[in-house]
């Protein structure tokens, strides 16, 4: 499917705009917030477009996908996988992605690593996602169990452990998702302070709630239906 330029650019700015309007309400520099394009089932053209617009983070849900993808993509860009990770693809995903937000398990944190030694990769940012709401549809380390597995990311050899991810658990009722950004700062907070080290990346909010996530901290927002509109039906996405 390819990317109109001028509807990209328009979609873009009213973003842009959503986020500094809720900085502003919430007193934060929005130029503390990055914004990450999505770029699942969208062809190597979306990720070009996002480039363009100097949107440089570019998150995709699957390793292949994005394996596939990045032969095709022109620009220098900072690949981030956003999608549930299975440890037979921690290889793949060592190889191909800048950082990984999605460790949630130690099977994942020794699969990493290990895979880093391997390729001679000597560090891999990572984010651990942490299941705040308790959404058993949703992936991620219950609160609780949480600094027990930064902990192990902090002791791997080959991961940096930058900070938190979580998804909210899917409600309209916005003080769901609320709660969820406010509680992944707090657990941030403590265990930055346990580590002794910071954790400066807060990765929470998607189009529905990106003004929530900003109002309560985040730093990272995963966007790609404010960006693309619908999801691409042009691109392979049968990969993995």
């Amino acid at each position: 499917m390819m990317i109109d330029p001028e509807g990209f650019r328009r979609r873009f700015e009213e973003t842009r705009s959503r986020i500094v309007e809720a900085a502003a309400r919430a007193g934060r520099d929005a130029g503390e917030i990055t914004l990450m394009a999505v770029t699942k089932t969208h062809g190597p053209e979306a990720v070009d477009a996002a480039a363009a617009a100097d949107l440089r983070h570019i998150g995709e849900n699957r390793v292949q996908e994005a394996a596939k993808k990045q032969s095709g993509v022109k620009a220098e860009v900072y690949w981030e996988l956003i999608g549930p990770l299975q440890s037979n693809k921690a290889r793949l995903a060592a190889a191909h992605f800048d950082r990984v937000q999605t460790v949630d398990r130690a099977k994942i944190v020794r699969a990493l690593d290990r895979a880093c030694g391997e390729l001679g990769r000597p560090v891999l940012p990572v984010l651990v996602q942490v299941n705040v709401s308790e959404d058993p549809r949703k992936a991620g380390v219950s609160v609780r169990d949480a600094p027990a597995l930064a902990e192990a990311v902090s002791a791997a050899e080959h991961l940096r452990l930058e900070g938190l991810m979580t998804i909210p658990a899917l409600d309209d009722d916005a003080e769901v998702a609320r709660r969820a950004f406010a509680g992944l700062r707090d657990l941030r907070d403590r265990l930055a302070e346990r580590l002794g080290m910071p954790l400066p990346v807060l990765s929470m909010g998607m189009t529905g709630d990106l003004e929530t996530a900003v109002e309560e901290g985040s730093t990272l927002l995963r966007v790609g239906t404010a960006l693309f509109g619908e999801r691409g039906s042009g691109f392979d996405t049968c990969v993995g």
